[in-house]
Formats: structure tokens, C-alpha cells, sequence
């Protein structure tokens, strides 16, 4: 199916594309609530904007919005948009408004929201279309309010997650190039944001399950789903295919320290729960800038 010129890859699967399968590993909501919930802290806690207002660009099915709503906060009011008439229609389906944009041509007036957040799926904007992003997000947004980029750099696992398994058996393929950190921050100083300020952050999934195996075979599932490995599962069937995924997930999603010792996918048992808990770590690279509170 062509989105505005392009392929959706979140499409149906009568279109070619994965975005039921990603809807399904979305509703374990809590699974991604680490990252998500930093994100909407770092513009609530800097926006000096009136409106409490954050645009979702890449909102999807509307999980940001489900994140917020588990955590029952009302310092941000999630306005969710996505280009894809599939994850639209999802959201909507599930009780969330949600509005059918392209995040390179906003449909929002000028000056208008407090913040703009960019992430999960930033690296599918063309390079050539990056800087428009982000001065759609300028123009939207009101003096003071914060704009946030979220993607993973260049060659970092997440990366080498997306060349190495995604664009191989996923039905879509996965042929885009993710952020350098130079590419972000240029991408905001030169849309007019001030204060531009780069970090790496813990975007770990977090899954559980009665045992042990269940919660490894559970992040198996979770990564095989929300990526759409489709010729895995055409390979091996269901449960060897969550499996391999585990098996592919722990030989990736390795992160070396200073001291040379390795952040890898950990088991522990939650007591207060009675559950086995797995994290598979992640480091985003988050670039947030704000927009001059002189600026009208």
C-alpha cells in the first residue's frame, strides 16, 4: 500500500504491511511504559508553555496515550497522529482520538501546543525530510514548549536488531537509516530550537511470566510480533519461532560500559508479585530543544 507516496509498513497484512502484528504486541501495554514514561517527564518537566497539549507525531495505535493514561497523570493532554490510515483506525477503535497527519506537514495552527514528540519510528522520516519535521514542530509549537527526538544511533544494537533480523524476515523488509547524533542535534539547532541538549537513555522492555521460560518465550513473542517476523514464523511455527527470537534478542542487545562489562537481556524474580521478570536493555538517543520564549 502507498502512505502519501510510500509504502505503509503499517499497514495490514492485505496490504503488505505489519501493523497487525504490531498492534497485537501493543496491547502489553507495560512492556515499553519505562521509556515512554521518561519521555513525557522530560516535557512536562522543562516546557514552559501554556498548553498542556504533547503531539504524539508517530503515535501509532495510541500507546503513548495508554502509558499515560495507566499512570493516571494529567500534566499532559496526548494528542495522537500517525500517517498510517491503519494505526489510525486502531486507535480509534480502542477509544483514543487520533488524528491522520504526516509528521513533515502538520495539521496543527501555529503556536499551538506546549510539546511535539518524535519517537518509535523516527528513522522512517527520509533523510531529506528530517528538517522539515522538526521546523513543523517549531511552528506548532508555543513559545517555551519543548520539542523531543527519540530514535537509536547509528550501529547500536537496535540498529544492528533492525538490519540484521527485521530486514530480513519481516514481510516489509527494514531499509532505513537511523539518527547519527550530530544529524539530531543539527536537526533541531537548525529549525530554530534553543537549549538543544543530547542524552542517552534506558529504554529497556520489561516482560513477565509465571517461570522463567514463560518470560523469556513472552519477549520472544513481544520482539517476533511488534516487528512482524513473519518468515520466522512461516519457518519454525509459533513457539519455536518466540524461542529463536529470545535466542537472537540475547545475541544482540548487548551494551558495553566504561569498565568494559556488559549490560545484558536479565531474569530475576519479582517477589512481590510472585513473577519472573525479564529486561532486555536499550539505549535511545534523546534530543530535546526548546523553542524561545521570546520567539513571538
Amino acid at each position: 500500500m502507498e502512505l502519501f507516496g510510500r509504502t505503509d509498513d503499517f499497514g495490514d497484512t492485505g496490504s503488505g504491511g505489519r501493523g497487525e502484528s504490531y498492534v497485537v504486541a501493543q496491547r502489553s501495554t507495560r512492556t515499553r511504559a519505562r521509556g515512554i514514561n521518561q519521555l513525557v517527564d522530560l516535557v512536562t518537566g522543562n516546557s514552559r508553555a501554556a498548553s498542556r497539549i504533547l503531539v504524539d507525531l508517530l503515535g501509532g495505535d495510541g500507546l503513548v496515550s495508554r502509558v499515560v493514561a495507566l499512570t493516571g497523570r494529567d500534566d499532559a493532554v496526548i494528542a495522537t497522529c500517525d500517517a498510517s490510515p491503519f494505526m489510525v483506525e486502531q486507535a480509534w477503535a480502542s477509544g483514543i482520538p487520533a488524528l491522520r497527519q504526516r509528521a513533515e506537514s502538520l495539521l496543527f495552527r501555529d503556536e499551538s501546543v506546549g510539546g511535539v514528540l518524535l519517537a518509535y519510528g523516527s528513522h522512517h522520516i527520509p533523510v531529506a525530510e528530517r528538517g522539515t519535521v522538526a521546523e513543523e514542530a517549531f511552528r506548532v509549537l508555543q513559545p517555551g514548549g519543548i520539542f523531543v527526538l527519540h530514535d537509536f544511533l547509528t550501529d547500536s544494537p537496535v540498529d544492528v536488531w533492525f538490519r540484521k533480523v527485521v530486514d530480513v524476515y519481516a514481510a516489509t523488509g527494514h531499509d532505513y537509516p537511523h539518527f547519527e547524533r550530530d544529524e539530531a542535534v543539527s536537526c533541531l539547532g537548525s529549525a530554530g530550537f534553543e537549549d538543544v541538549v543530547p542524552v542517552l537513555m534506558d529504554d529497556s522492555f520489561v516482560v513477565s511470566g509465571a517461570t522463567k521460560e514463560q518470560a523469556e518465550l513472552e519477549l520472544g513473542r513481544y520482539m517476533a510480533d511488534m516487528y512482524g517476523l513473519e518468515k520466522l514464523y512461516d519457518e519454525l511455527g509459533a513457539q519455536d519461532t518466540h524461542r529463536r527470537t529470545f535466542e537472537l534478542v540475547c545475541d544482540i542487545f548487548r551494551y558495553e560500559d566504561v569498565a568494559g562489562a556488559y549490560r545484558e537481556v536479565q531474569a530475576s524474580f519479582d517477589e512481590s508479585r510472585s513473577v519472573w521478570t525479564v529486561t532486555m536493555p536499550r539505549e535511545a538517543l534523546v534530543v530535546s530543544g526548546r523553542k524561545p520564549a521570546a520567539w513571538s
